[in-house]
């Protein structure tokens, strides 16, 4: 087996939307009641795969959960007096952010030597907690090659699991044994702690992990506190290289050295909050970026376009390009619609360390595929959403109506 890794981007779903249903989440606060622009959106979502096609020479992608979710609408008992975010919550498509659609653990480092899947489930968030069952059953069939893939069911819900966004791996190179390090929060002042340890340890021994090759670090309570509500906000990592913030965890130096004695191999790449303040980190999302290795072996930084209009965040860049350091390019991409409800680039990634040959390829991207998505969103997905319009009878057609053209376009009717 030749293994390698592959992003799964999540397509944007055709009801995107701005309710501000994400406490914790500033930027989703801060875009609360705006118009929003579903096709732009995916659009722009969609440049950022083909963008990574040619980079890396391959992309995955999973697609819009069905919205509005009519069993969380009948659970709701809507009777014309209930808040506007519990009206809200079916239509959220914040499945979109697939970072936080599972924990993946590597065959290399698991004791059946097979790709192990945990769907989050995301319970701290109604909106957000809905996702799993239907996540769980496209991974099914992304991954439904039981030699190579087990794909398990969540967490129980008494502990929070918010998936990949919490959870890092490093290694010498992506098909050998790497050491995974378990990010969880305790407390964030105002704002919930997602990720609770207990979550984290019990997805590491459904996983198989041998627990000498784990790692469990607090978040930052005040990095929580100031809106990095995952640890994939101020912290990321590849292969050998752990790029964060100086304020990313509760004992930074503590971190480190945790790490280095499970992984000796460790090359941190540190901003320090002198240069990087924490909230302009987290207000351009340099940290929610793809950190990946191009097929040449360097490594490229796939960042938002408002970390090159950051004075500060822009000139330590180029600084750190001129050091000569691990990370030999940045490149910023434009998903200005995702970021406004908080997710980056690396929200919008899965990463997933296989046999391209294991996975069922209907969610492999190509360019021709990619015509095809493009052309049914340019065609079905609105143009624009105003907070009026959730819950309306036009627009449930054109969401239901969109979502159904592009199963049957990639031929993934069953998921209808």
């Amino acid at each position: 087996m030749t293994l390698q890794e592959i992003n799964f981007d999540g397509i944007v779903g055709p009801s995107h939307n701005y309710a501000g249903l994400s406490l914790g989440n500033i930027a989703s606060a801060n875009h609360k009641g705006n118009p929003s622009y579903p096709r732009t959106a995916a659009l722009q979502g969609l440049a950022k795969m083909r963008g990574n096609l040619a980079r890396l020479g391959v992309q995955g992608f999973l697609l819009p959960l069905p919205r509005p979710n009519n069993l969380l609408s009948n659970e709701l008992a809507y009777d014309g007096t209930e808040a506007p975010a519990l009206r809200a919550a079916p239509w959220s498509a914040s499945s979109m952010w697939t970072a936080n659609a599972a924990t993946v653990s590597p065959a290399p480092d698991t004791a059946d030597g097979k790709c192990h899947l945990t769907p989050a489930n995301l319970v701290t968030m109604l909106h957000r907690a809905q996702e799993w069952p239907d996540t769980k059953r496209m991974l099914d069939i992304a991954f439904g090659d039981t030699d190579h893939f087990t794909v398990h069911g969540p967490v129980p819900p008494t502990f929070g699991d918010e998936g990949a966004a919490n959870h890092m791996r490093l290694c010498e190179g992506h098909g050998t044994a790497g050491v995974e390090v378990f990010v969880y929060g305790r407390t964030g002042g105002q704002f919930p702690a997602r990720q609770h340890e207990q979550a984290s340890r019990l997805v590491a021994r459904a996983h198989g992990l041998d627990l000498a090759r784990c790692v469990f670090i607090e978040q930052n309570p005040a990095a929580i506190a100031a809106g990095a509500f995952h640890n994939d906000v101020v912290a990321v990592a590849n292969e050998r290289v752990l790029f964060t913030h100086a304020e990313a965890f509760a004992d930074q130096q503590g971190a480190y050295d945790a790490i280095r004695m499970a992984f000796p191999a460790l090359e941190v790449v540190e901003v320090p909050s002198d240069a990087v303040s924490l909230a302009e980190a987290i207000r351009t999302y340099l940290f929610n970026a793809q950190l990946v290795t191009r097929p040449n072996g360097e490594m490229a930084l796939i960042v938002p376009e408002e970390c090159r209009e950051s004075v500060p965040v822009w000139a330590w860049c180029k600084a750190m390009l001129a050091s000569n350091g691990p990370i030999r390019d940045v490149t910023p991409v434009d998903v200005r619609q995702s970021m406004a409800n908080g997710g980056g680039p690396a929200c919008l990634r899965l990463r997933v360390v296989c046999d391209l040959n294991t996975v069922d390829r209907r969610f492999l991207l190509s360019e021709a595929k990619a015509d095809i998505i493009e052309s049914v969103i340019a065609k079905t997905w609105p143009e624009q959403i105003d907070p009026s319009d959730i819950g309306n009878d036009a627009l449930v057609a054109q969401v239901t109506a969109a979502r159904a053209a592009l199963l049957t376009a990639l031929e993934l009717e069953i998921l209808h």
